[in-house]
């Protein structure tokens, strides 16, 4: 019996190309447009919520590249 939370083998690389793409794609994003990014979050005032926002974005599409990374080549954390 196979187990109901895995994925088929194609599902997992699919997501992983994607994930990393997107993960790929916003650090192109932030690196080619650091100076209109750095001129608008330092405005002052409600302006410094963009970082955090920004933070926010990579930290959920890295870690999903990340995490799907490392179930495609099988290694689980201890449990």
């Amino acid at each position: 019996m196979t187990d109901p939370t895995s994925h088929s083998g194609g599902k997992m690389i699919t997501r992983v190309a994607v994930y990393g793409f997107i993960s790929l794609a916003l650090y192109f994003v932030l690196y080619f447009f650091e100076d209109p990014i750095l001129a608008y979050t330092s405005q002052g005032g409600w302006y410094f919520i963009a970082p955090v926002v920004i933070a926010f974005v990579f930290s959920y599409f890295h870690g999903s590249f990340t995490s799907h990374f490392w179930d495609t080549l099988g290694i689980k954390a201890k449990k």
